[in-house]
């Protein structure tokens, strides 16, 4: 089919942001058939009663809310690296030119940053008493 490795990265790329942003539309038009359900409020002169029957719904309702904020995120991600499959595919490859050779240095520099340390130990100053004060 594609007789290139940048066409099958193209390809590529379209495959996976068609298939996010797919997810993405299911997930959207899956939350506006959530928010569009008829809503009944529960209401009841017992309050034991009002909340028992509540935290049902309440609890199916925020597991719709995650299950749809993961599908948002895993499609977000997915559309997210299939613009970037593509961009980078339509990138023109470089030839990385051979490298320069340096100057040589000369030998003298070479041989001065040998025997330099490559680090400096201060030790901490310590206190020193006067010998000044004559002592009892």
């Amino acid at each position: 089919m594609f007789k290139t490795f940048r066409g099958k990265i193209a390809l590529s790329g379209i495959v996976v942001l068609g298939i996010g942003v797919a997810l993405l539309v299911f997930t959207f038009i899956s939350a506006y058939g959530f928010l569009t359900q008829s809503l009944s409020i529960a209401s009841s002169e017992d309050f034991v009663q009002t909340f028992g029957a509540a935290l049902a719904p309440l609890i199916a309702t925020c597991i719709r809310l995650m299950y749809l904020g993961v599908m948002v995120w895993v499609g977000s991600l997915l559309t997210i690296r299939g613009v970037t499959l593509l961009v980078h595919a339509s990138k023109v490859e470089v030839a990385v030119p051979a490298k320069v050779a340096a100057p040589a240095q000369p030998q003298r520099l070479q041989q001065k940053a040998a025997t330099e340390p490559e680090f400096v130990i201060i030790p901490p100053e310590q206190k020193v008493e006067k010998a000044d004060s004559p002592q009892p």
